[in-house]
C-alpha cells in the first residue's frame, strides 16, 4: 500500500493540533499543575516532531497500468 498526500494530512493535522495543546497547557495552564509541565512539554514535543517527521516520508511512484489490465 502506497503512502499519499491524504494519508500525510490526516497523519499532521491531529498531531500539530493536539502537540500544540500540550505546550499551551504547559506554557500557560494552571500553577497546580507545574508537576507536569515537562511532561506536558515533552508529549507536545514528541507529537509535533511525528507530525512532521511523516510529511518527510518519500511517496512511492504511481503504478503504471498494464495493457492486460483493463
Amino acid at each position: 500500500m502506497s503512502i499519499n498526500r491524504a494519508a500525510k494530512g490526516i497523519v499532521l493535522v491531529p498531531t500539530l493540533l493536539l502537540g500544540s495543546a500540550f505546550i499551551a497547557t504547559a506554557v500557560w495552564g494552571p500553577a497546580a499543575a507545574a508537576d507536569n509541565k515537562s511532561l506536558a512539554l515533552g508529549v507536545g514535543g514528541v507529537l509535533i516532531a511525528a507530525g512532521l517527521l511523516a510529511q518527510l516520508m518519500p511517496e512511492s511512484a504511481p503504478e503504471a497500468r498494464s495493457e492486460d489490465e483493463s
